[in-house]
């Protein structure tokens, strides 16, 4: 199975929580193969934006959103 990581990020309305100020403007940094690429993408983003403690940026393990071995239809709606 290949392991897909999405990497993005965002100014939050409060540090302590985990909710973005401002949904349109989320930065989708990529979709990497791995997790050490995804890493290694997110780290210079947390890095570049160390001074502003509102930005936060996550890594999503798209692989584990679904059962690929689960049949589903192409536009069943996750979660």
């Amino acid at each position: 199975m290949q392991r897909l990581h999405l990497v993005f990020g965002g100014e939050l309305v409060t540090p302590s929580k985990n909710q973005f100020k401002n949904v349109d403007d989320i930065h989708i940094v990529g979709i990497f193969p791995n997790y050490d690429s995804a890493y290694t993408a997110w780290k210079a983003e947390a890095q570049r934006t160390v001074d502003n403690a509102h930005m936060r940026y996550y890594i999503a393990h798209l692989h584990r959103l679904r059962d690929e071995e689960t049949d589903a239809s192409a536009t069943e709606k996750l979660g």
